[in-house]
């Protein structure tokens, strides 16, 4: 006789419990979603395929290119780099598309190229993009 509410017909538990799961995965969206913004610190490369059509775009793409004196461009016209935040954001006011490309020299030291790229940021431009050439294999 079975006393205390034993059971005698003892069976196993078939279910898993998915909640330690479901609050794991919950925890991990969390920091996903607060860390992924401050991952966009990278240097963003374009390149174009040998092999597909250019696209036309509706508005021109700017270039701002700094030759190994330290002379900096918008496009092929030379700008004074005290100048360059002001030019870009007059050349911006009314553009939806706040994208520009830069390119320089391999011969200009890595401090102007960042003062370059500060001097871009600065105007309110959204997105920059780095202009390379492919490595030689």
């Amino acid at each position: 006789m079975a006393m205390g509410g034993q059971n005698n017909n003892r069976s196993i538990m078939a279910e898993i419990n998915v909640t330690p799961l479901v609050d794991v995965m919950l925890v991990l969206l969390v920091i996903f979603m607060v860390t992924a913004p401050m991952m966009q610190q990278g240097v963003q490369v374009n390149l174009p395929k040998a092999d597909t059509k250019a696209m036309t775009p509706v508005e021109e793409s700017v270039v701002v290119s700094v030759d190994k004196s330290g002379k900096v461009f918008i496009d092929k016209d030379e700008v004074p780099a005290a100048d360059l935040r002001k030019r870009l954001s007059a050349m911006f006011v009314s553009r939806a598309k706040k994208e520009v490309f830069l390119k320089a020299d391999a011969g200009v030291p890595y401090g102007e190229v960042v003062r370059t790229m500060a001097d871009i940021k600065g105007a309110g431009i959204e997105r920059l993009g780095m202009v390379t050439e492919p490595a030689v294999k």
